[in-house]
Formats: C-alpha cells, structure tokens, sequence
C-alpha cells in the first residue's frame, strides 16, 4: 500500500448524515438522579451534541489530520498506518509509541513532537527520539487483523514494522493502557532489539503466591477489586457481548459521543469537571474518527481476544523497564508489584495527570520517557 498523506476524506453525504442523526437523537429518559451518579450526565451529552451537530468544524481538523506525518506499511497482508516524526539529531534513538482505549493516535501527537523536536519546548537537540506511531488495528485508521489470536498479534507487527519495514536495529517502546501490554509483550519477545519500555500500567503476575504479598500489594489489589466493581462495567460487556455493543454505537453518535466522554471524565485529572482537560474540539474529534471510520466495534477487540484467552500473557519482561504512575489513572500498582514481573530500574510517582497523560501531561510524560532513555542511547 503506497505512502499517503490523504488519511481520511469524508463524503459530504456522510457529513449531512451524521449531523441529521444529531439533530434527530432519540434521548433516553431520564432518571431522578442528578450529574453522572448513573452514568455520563445528559446535560453535558445535549450540550456537545448540539455543538457536534452544528458549530463543530469537521473540515478544518480533518485538514490537520490529513497534514500529520502518515505512512502505511503492509505486514503479511496487514496494512498497518503509521505516524513517523524525524529525529533532530542524527543519533536520535527510535522509539514506538501506542495508546489504549478509547484513545487514538492523535492523542499522542502532542507527546510525539516533544520527544523528536525537543529543542523546540526548551530541551537538548541530542536527546532527540525517531518517534513512530502507529494506528491499533482496529482502531481509526489500521484495519482490523483477519484472525482472532494467531501469530499476527498487535507487538509481533510493530516489531516487524520496527525492524523489517523501518530498519530499525534497536528501539524503545512507550504504551499505557492497552499499550501497555502490547509494549510489555514487545520487549519480552524481543529483549535483544527492545532498548527499554516505559510503561504507564503494568501486568500482574500470573499467579501470585498469597502468602508473600506485602500490605502495599495488598492495599493496591483492594484498590483495583474497587475500581472494577465502580468502574469495570465496560471491560466485562466489550470482552464478553462486544458485537452487541457494536450495534448501538455504530448506529448512534449520540451513544458513541456518550460512551466514550464517560471516560474522558472518569480517568482523568479534571476534578469532575471534563472541560478542564479537554476541549470540546478535541473530544468530537475523538469521536468523529470513531465514527468516520467505523472503528468503535473493532476497538472492543482485544478485550474481547483478552477475555477468550487469545492474548500472550506477558510472564516476564527483563529489558529495562520504566513506570510512570499518573495519580487519576485506573491503578497505582507499588514497585515490588511491578518487579514481579519487570526489571524495574525507574518508578515515578507523578504529580498530576491520569490515563490520558499523554494529552495532559505530554511534558511531564516526555521529560520522564527522555530521563530514562538517556543512558540507553
């Protein structure tokens, strides 16, 4: 598949009858329950909806979309997108960047240019980074794999992008989220090419022994069985049911926009408040692109492959390991946790941000990516 930069281009046809799905929103009754106490709050929904259906200017960001650095490369079959950002320096290290759900890659757009232009944002030019991004399949602009499981999982194809259609003889890798584990199996596969991870999450131990858990372990698996019983009613629908899911969201921007702002608000650090951390653009953005492309149903897929047991369980990473723990993201796992399954050699607690720390905080997030990289150059 050839080079483009003409990453997506919509019909106005579709631009017409997105807005008239809008204009015409069919909306739930309400309950007698005030703010988001039962789920994300109508009166933000009816607000963005309203802007979403009139106001917001598709054309001009999907211009910025199609301006961004895209490349595609065709792996067994699997075409794959790609954001590439050149280095400034001639020894700049390259490093693979992936999001997690329901994120994009223009949410790492941001963290991208700080990490290959970082004199332009008060950095060294020497601590430069060849910054690849590639599209989840699935998600956005990557198709989904043809098989469930198999040998095509998501690190296998970002190694062979890597290495094979890159050339790249060694890297770095960063993810949270979803990105997270695929980084994490990135560099237990391929310890000999995978310069260090940097990781926002991290995997549990396959079976840890009870009786050698320490309080803070304790005390942080008492924190996660609460946030999956607040919180974790999504994870079990789209890794059991997510064809069924599919069917709304697919049909309804309303539902999409709804589902997903729920997120955007409950694991970040806005303090209730969504607004404070995203702007309007931004979020419908999001939106828009899950639902040009028609992505939303395929985005549930690894949770649906992670449910089933398609997934490689990540046992044991000893490449270099960072872990960067944002205060409003889903878990905050103590460093022993971490050091059962990874070589630890960086853990920082940070100040602010959450599961979208790369929007938030992109320079918190890329000082940190840059610190722990730089011995590993």
């Amino acid at each position: 598949m050839p080079d483009t930069t003409a990453l997506i281009s919509v019909t106005d046809a579709d631009l017409a009858d997105l807005r008239a799905r809008l204009a015409g929103v069919r909306w739930p009754t309400a309950l007698p329950i005030a703010g988001w106490d039962a789920g994300t709050a109508m009166g933000e929904v009816r607000r963005l909806v309203e802007y979403w259906a009139s106001d917001y200017d598709w054309r001009f960001h999907e211009a910025a979309i199609n301006a961004l650095p895209s490349h595609f490369a065709e792996l067994d079959g699997v075409p794959v997108h790609y954001l590439r950002y050149e280095g400034e320096h001639p020894d700049a290290l390259p490093i693979v960047l992936t999001n997690g759900w329901p994120s994009s890659v223009l949410e790492l757009t941001g963290l991208a240019e700080r990490l290959a232009s970082p004199s332009r944002f008060g950095g060294l030019a020497r601590e430069a980074f060849t910054v690849i991004v590639p599209s989840l399949p699935g998600f956005g602009f990557s198709p989904q794999r043809p098989s469930l499981g198999g040998t095509q999982q998501t690190h296998e194809l970002w190694h062979r992008l890597m290495r094979e259609e890159l050339g790249f003889a060694r890297y770095g890798a960063h993810g949270g989220d979803l990105g997270a584990g695929i980084t994490s199996r990135l560099a237990e596969a391929y310890p000999a090419e995978v310069a260090g991870i940097h990781l926002m999450a991290v995997a549990s131990p396959v079976s840890p022994d009870e009786a050698s858990l320490t309080p803070p372990e304790r005390a942080y698996l008492d924190e996660v069985a609460a946030w999956t019983a607040r919180e974790g009613g999504y994870i079990h629908e789209q890794s059991t049911r997510p064809l069924t899911l599919g069917y709304g969201l697919a049909d309804s921007p309303t539902g999409l926009l709804a589902w997903i702002l729920e997120k955007y608000r409950a694991w970040s650090d806005c303090g209730g408040d969504v607004s404070s951390r995203f702007s309007d653009d931004f979020l419908l953005t999001q939106a828009s692109l899950y639902w040009f492309t028609g992505t939303i149903s395929t985005s549930f897929r690894p949770y649906y492959e992670n449910g089933e047991g398609l997934t490689r369980r990540v046992e044991r990473v000893d490449v270099p390991t960072a872990v960067a723990l944002f205060p409003a993201d889903l878990g905050h796992p103590p460093r022993s946790w971490a050091e059962r399954v990874y070589n630890v050699v960086r853990y920082t607690a940070m100040p602010r941000g959450g599961h979208f720390a790369a929007h938030e905080e992109p320079e918190l997030l890329a000082r940190d990516i840059t610190e722990f990289f730089s011995p590993r150059r």
